[in-house]
């Protein structure tokens, strides 16, 4: 058995004994870089870093060095989570899949072996900071179909609370070509959106962007802080580096579009140092993607904005009260459904005399919010046979009318 952020019983008497090194730490208040200052990071990790190109093996002292960095923001208060390339890159190997270009099914087939190895090496060097691992693998559709992005957030929502540090891929095993995310960049920057995180650092083997590709042109500038992707932001995008890598400076503009929309700054910075994310806190070279919004605002600006609503509620006036000191709508006060809406769908909240008070995301279908109104959370799991949230719109889902 595990307890959340610690150790299994069956561990080993060495691995219970071992000393981790001391986590670097990010600077104090006020020092370093600015922008670095995460409540919720996603931190993106490519196959070109993580594995080495002759041995197919994790690089092991780098990984632990960013376990020590994880640790430390941990241990300030962020909550940290990681997508990882490196399942493919590290499963060939082990398959006698190297020395020419693979097929889809061979990089499934290796997808499915080297998932395992990456795993078990997240496990054993977070393990040194009593950090418990737990795995993730998404689809295109875990992120974009409604109901499957707030199944998955619920998920990820709940780990963060019990103190796990999700490690996120796309599911390779089971992604064709034509529905695939194609590079972890863009899954980073949908798991970033998905969570509300504030920071989305990709770490990369360039600094930056630049006005050019600095490896064909000497005159070439990184360019510091980047406040929206024009059109001339995207012309500087180059080629896919050669390798593991199946990123390249464009898709990372395209991540840096997501999370800007989604209210989330993002650095591209140079990931092969050790303790990359202690360095960039400390000022190290980076591009940063500054957003005109902060995740939640950009969130709920995107409900007070949604125009065909599925569905409605009708609240008492003690709920429409409580709505407007920022509460969440409880079972307890819903007087009345209205239309036919799923879980994850938008919907309007209307008062006694049957004004738009609000608007929301439920979490539950209509029927069953037909079933569970007028009664506490606690009896939720009696009427519907299995628990679900305590609300039926939770407040951070929810944006008052004007």
């Amino acid at each position: 058995m595990t307890r959340p952020g610690g150790k299994s019983r069956g561990a080993s008497a060495t691995e219970a004994t071992r000393t981790a090194p001391a986590p670097a730490r990010p600077p104090a208040a006020g020092a370093g870089d600015p922008h670095f200052s995460p409540r919720r990071l996603v931190v993106k990790i490519g196959s070109a870093l993580l594995v080495d190109d002759d041995s197919g093996d994790v690089r092991r002292a780098w990984l632990d060095a960013l376990a020590d960095d994880v640790a430390a923001l941990r241990a300030a208060g962020t909550d940290v989570l990681i997508v990882s390339s490196g399942a493919i890159a590290v499963g060939r190997r082990h398959l006698g899949l190297t020395g020419r270009a693979i097929k889809l099914e061979e990089k499934q087939a290796a997808a499915a072996t080297g998932q395992i190895r990456l795993a078990h090496a997240y496990q054993e060097t977070l393990a040194r900071h009593a950090i418990t691992v737990a795995q993730i693998l998404l689809t295109p559709e875990d992120t974009e179909e409604r109901r499957r992005h707030l199944n998955a957030r619920a998920t990820i929502d709940q780990l963060l609370k019990l103190g796990a540090v999700p490690v996120i891929n796309e599911n390779d095993t089971v992604a064709t070509e034509e529905i695939r995310f194609g590079d972890n960049d863009r899954l980073a920057a949908r798991v970033a959106q998905m969570v509300s995180a504030d920071t989305l650092v990709l770490l990369s083997d360039i600094d930056g962007l630049y006005t050019a590709d600095p490896r064909k042109a000497a005159d070439a500038s990184r360019i510091a802080v980047v406040n929206e992707v024009t059109p001339e932001i995207e012309a500087m995008g180059g080629d896919a580096p050669t390798g593991y890598s199946s990123g390249g400076m464009v898709t990372k503009l395209a991540a840096a579009k997501i999370a800007l929309a989604a209210g989330c700054r993002m650095a591209i910075t140079f990931g092969k140092r050790m303790n990359p994310l202690a360095t960039l806190a400390a000022g190290a070279p980076a591009t940063w993607f500054l957003p005109s919004a902060t995740p939640l605002s950009a969130r709920k600006r995107w409900i007070a904005g949604h125009v065909a609503p599925a569905g409605a509620i009708v609240a008492d006036a003690g709920a429409v009260a409580a709505l407007g000191r920022g509460k969440s709508l409880l079972p307890a006060g819903v007087t009345r459904v209205d239309g036919r809406f799923e879980r994850g769908d938008l919907i309007r909240i209307l008062g006694p005399d049957g004004r738009e008070v609000a608007r929301g995301l439920s979490a539950y279908a209509a029927a069953d919010v037909a079933r569970i109104m007028g009664r506490r959370s606690a009896e939720i799991a009696t009427v519907l046979g299995y628990r679900g949230r305590d609300e039926v719109i939770h407040r951070d889902d929810l944006v008052m009318s004007a």
